[in-house]
């Protein structure tokens, strides 16, 4: 028992890496496992550990560690940016003239997957017992977009010419033709920041001369659990935080192989009195492909492994929403899902 509790740090906080599979993959630091250890869950210790770092934020992306916490939180939150955070889209499709060659269910399909730029939170959720009729919606839970265009000859093109871009007037038709229709007093609400599609140049359709679209769209506000055109994030995944230990020093050629084996800037090769040395620079940027254990000399050199509680998160958006603003929102959710469940819990129930 003693030679098995010398490990025990390890089994509860490290995912181990091996030639033939992973180790300690599931959560063992519940209270009783472990004599020793009080692993009983406490306010104060969680406040202690727990932490959020932000790593890199841009535009669009966004990346940040978690730490502290059990994998099925991460997860938890992990799918509720991609299920439960509202956003705006096109639900709607009303057309009054389709000549193009696209079928008009696949237009309206093509349509509702372009991104609009709308705060989801100046909006209130569409009652589900309304009917599909063009005269309903509000502005305070509708948005009305028009696509009204169509295809002619230029006459200034050149009489030799081939290129449908000179020879055509508006035969491709991108999310930029797409105008914002304002309901009631959305032009004075929305004055600061008009309504329109995120990108400028997602195709919809290509015309020819005497083909045109007339089409009034209505989006609404909804949840990507209910289809993937409401979900805010183009992409919101985790991984642990590999660490990296060299159990003996590595010099020479080997110290060189070892460095190839993992991701750039991982292994670093310094001078130690003319000797080249392994040593890790930033465990951070590996991969985890386990390359090394294909060298027989060098796979038991090295333990890799991972931290059980240190998530580190990439966030994309879709540019619905700032990626900072969609995790502050996902936390929201989660938050008022938890309320909810304690509601319930005081709740008495009724036989």
């Amino acid at each position: 028992m003693a030679a098995t509790m010398s490990n025990v740090e390890e089994i509860r906080t490290r995912a181990v890496l091996g030639e033939f599979g992973v180790k300690n993959v599931h959560s063992s630091d519940f209270p009783g496992n472990y004599p020793g250890y009080d692993d009983t869950w406490n306010m104060q210790t969680f406040k202690k550990n727990f932490r959020i770092d932000i790593v890199n934020l841009e535009e669009n992306s966004m990346e940040f560690d978690m730490v502290g916490i059990d994998a099925a939180i991460a997860n938890a939150f992990r799918r509720i940016l991609l299920a439960e955070v509202p956003t705006m889209a096109i639900e709607k499709v009303f057309i009054y003239n389709n000549t193009s060659i696209v079928q008009d269910e696949v237009l309206a399909h093509r349509l509702g997957l372009v991104p609009i730029k709308a705060d989801p939170r100046l909006f209130e959720y569409r009652n589900a017992g309304e009917e599909s009729a063009e005269e309903q919606g509000s502005e305070i839970d509708t948005i009305q977009l028009q696509l009204k265009i169509k295809c002619s000859r230029n006459p200034r093109a050149t009489k030799d010419s081939s290129d449908p871009r000179e020879l055509y007037l508006n035969h491709m038709v991108y999310s930029s033709d797409i105008t914002w229709v304002p309901i009631g007093n959305q032009a004075d609400v929305f004055a600061d920041c008009v309504i329109r599609p995120v990108h400028d140049d997602i195709l919809i359709a290509q015309l020819r001369p005497g083909q045109e679209l007339d089409i009034i769209m209505h989006c609404i506000k909804g949840i990507g659990q209910d289809h993937a055109k409401f979900s805010p994030v183009a992409t919101a995944s985790y991984r642990l935080l590999p660490e990296i230990t060299l159990l003996e020093p590595v010099e020479g050629e080997k110290a060189e192989r070892l460095k190839r084996c993992f991701s750039r800037g991982v292994i670093d090769i310094e001078d130690v009195n003319g000797t080249n040395v392994a040593k890790v620079v930033n465990s951070r940027l590996d991969t985890c492909s386990r390359e090394v254990i294909r060298h027989d000399d060098l796979k038991n050199v090295v333990k890799l492994a991972r931290l059980r509680d240190h998530f580190i998160f990439t966030v994309e958006s879709t540019g619905i929403l700032p990626p900072d603003v969609l995790v502050t929102e996902a936390i929201k959710v989660l938050m008022t899902k938890c309320q909810r469940f304690l509601s319930e819990l005081d709740t008495p129930s009724v036989e």
